[in-house]
């Protein structure tokens, strides 16, 4: 009995590993790879934080942040289990309001996409609110936690200029054909081409709304770059097939335990395994 007890112990103390992703291509590993919070995302740019504020247009750069509540400290918390457990973050300490940022992504080799996108943010961040939508994904966090968490998302390899965009408002175009320079259709014209240094620069914000000075986010990724990085399978690069036994074996498993058992306790061994 009291070797029973023990093995139960050891297998309750072993730390959880994330699968992720099943599948062994450079798609399923970029899947993983940008999942993991454990993985330090590529850094390929640098932004100020002004060019970040002014990019997502809620405030202007060295304007304070709105509140929609008194800091955390001066509301004098009741006492509760919970609020002991989980730290706030910055953003809900000093009770700012709550705001956006919304992506799309292109089908063409975006490296990444809507529903990666959001299982990334959910993966790697707190505090967010996150829809996602074949053509868009909003993020909502509380101000400054959004200003820290965009500047990740829009400096490194996951964000490149020409196949990702950030669009509060009319943000269709990540299914229709890129232009003769490579960039995402975008009604509202927030990006600019500049043939002579070959970088895109946005200049518009989010909004669409013209900035005063235009922010360069340097010169888009080459097609076979974009293959390397993408997480996205597609035929004409590598077809979801080289991944599907395993995928198939994983999604088959969830619908069997899904179908026979509802996941409950009585479900047999076999199928939990």
């Amino acid at each position: 009995m009291a070797g029973k007890r023990s093995v139960q112990k050891e297998q309750n103390s072993k730390k959880y590993t994330p699968q992720f992703c099943p599948g062994k291509t450079t798609v399923a590993e970029n899947r993983r790879r940008y999942l993991n919070p454990d993985n330090k995302l590529k850094k390929i740019r640098s932004l100020t934080e002004e060019e970040l504020t002014r990019l997502l247009g809620f405030r202007s750069p060295g304007e304070r942040y709105l509140s929609i509540h008194p800091p955390l400290d001066e509301i004098g918390e009741p006492d509760c289990p919970i609020r002991q457990l989980v730290e706030p973050t910055a953003g809900a300490k000093a009770g700012d309001a709550i705001k956006f940022i919304q992506f799309t992504d292109s089908i063409y080799f975006a490296p990444i996409m809507s529903t990666i996108r959001a299982r990334l943010y959910h993966w790697r961040y707190r505090g967010c609110d996150v829809g996602a939508l074949s053509g868009r994904i909003p993020l909502e966090m509380r101000e400054r936690d959004l200003e820290a968490v965009a500047k990740e998302l829009l400096e490194t390899e996951i964000f490149d200029p020409a196949v990702n965009a950030v669009r509060a408002i009319t943000v269709h175009g990540h299914s229709l054909r890129l232009d003769e320079n490579g960039l995402m259709f975008d009604a509202k014209r927030r990006t600019w081409y500049n043939e002579k240094d070959n970088c895109i620069y946005y200049i518009k914000d989010q909004w669409g709304k013209t900035l005063d000075m235009p922010i360069n986010f340097g010169q888009r990724a080459l097609e076979e770059e974009l293959k390397r990085r993408t997480c996205a399978y597609r035929t004409d690069n590598i077809d979801f097939e080289e991944d599907a036994e395993e995928f198939h074996r994983v999604i088959a498993n969830v619908y069997e335990n899904r179908v026979k058992g509802g996941w409950g306790k009585s479900l047999p061994k076999a199928l939990k395994a």
